[in-house]
């Protein structure tokens, strides 16, 4: 079959390799489509993966093609996507059934070959069945939607809630999606690209600006939220929130990147300060979620390659241009 691979740190390759067979409790893919993240970002830069080369992709649809023995539920020509993370379900977190947190977490398209692929296998017990309605070429959305699930279940939001999102990116659009359906009050995002600030105008926001000062909110926010990563946002951020409010890291920041806040503050005014990692019980409400409607494909979908182009479609995201950029074996 014919893959995409990081050979070395920089390097995008399509190359041939063998195709994959399922071993007991598998399924083999005919992938549909392979969504890019900033995790995909940082295995190209060198991090996350345990070794290269590898194959990325861990957001991801498509057909059953094999099963293998003891698959059960499954057959041929099931639509499916699947949770990409495999904890060890041994370790002092998986035991406290926070597997999200896992001291051996393997993923697919971190440490396993992943769907940028023609072909992928999957353990059956992460894979989830998708409706009809649901097409494969857009459902690579449903596991980004399922980490902003498990942020809210992390932030327990009240209805009526007054929310601030950093990032107009494809998860600040999916946060901004779910804290609606949350009952926040209001929702507004801040971002530096006037490009996505005028998307997330069609999501219906609140309000949408270059910086948090352009909005009349003296008092601050029940809940600010920064998916952006960026150290200088982050600062800003924090100071955003509200007497008794709550602040949440969801973005990925760079490694070891330290920041200045006011303890004093954050005890005398009871502030909240909370982190969101990946997926937790999360994958298959975000399935049943996304197949609602809840997440428009022709909104979040900016770009779409075939897969002899996915080196192309890497650097296009890398350079911040669009929106979720899949690429599609099919194409």
């Amino acid at each position: 079959m014919r893959a995409a691979l990081i050979t070395e740190p920089g390097t995008v390759e399509v190359l041939d390799v063998p195709d994959p067979t399922p071993g007991p409790g598998d399924l083999v893919l005919k992938v549909a489509s392979a969504g890019i993240c900033g995790t995909d970002l940082h295995i190209l830069g060198g991090g996350y993966a345990k070794s290269l080369p590898l194959i990325p992709g861990h957001e991801f649809a498509g057909e059953v093609v094999a099963v293998g023995a003891g698959a059960t539920g499954f057959k041929v020509g099931d639509r499916v996507t699947a949770d990409p993370n495999m904890p060890c379900r041994a370790c002092p977190s998986c035991r406290a059934g926070r597997g999200n947190l896992c001291d051996e977490l393997r993923a697919l398209g971190v440490s396993e070959a992943g769907a940028m692929a023609e072909y992928l296998r999957v353990p059956a017990r992460l894979a989830v069945k998708l409706p009809e309605h649901v097409a494969l070429e857009d459902a690579a959305l449903i596991e980004p939607l399922s980490c902003v699930i498990h942020a809210f279940d992390v932030l327990s939001l009240k209805v009526a809630s007054h929310v601030l999102i950093y990032g107009a990116g494809t998860m600040g659009l999916m946060l901004l999606q779910v804290a609606k359906r949350a009952g926040a009050a209001s929702v507004r995002l801040v971002d530096l690209n006037p490009e996505r600030l005028a998307t997330v105008g069609l999501l219906g926001a609140t309000g949408v600006a270059a910086g948090a000062d352009e909005f009349d909110r003296p008092q601050g926010w029940d809940v600010v939220i920064d998916a952006t990563g960026s150290p200088k946002a982050i600062v800003d951020a924090l100071g955003r929130v509200a007497r008794g409010g709550t602040y949440l890291q969801f973005g990925v920041p760079p490694e070891g990147v330290r920041v200045e806040f006011d303890p004093f503050r954050v005890y005398h005014e009871e502030i909240r300060i909370l982190g969101s990692m990946a997926v937790l019980n999360s994958f298959e409400r975000a399935a049943d979620l996304f197949a609602t409607g809840i997440i428009p494909p022709e909104v979040f979908i900016s770009h779409r390659f075939p897969l002899e182009r996915a080196p192309e479609a890497m650097a296009l995201f890398a350079s911040g241009q669009g929106r979720k950029t899949l690429v599609l074996p099919g194409l």
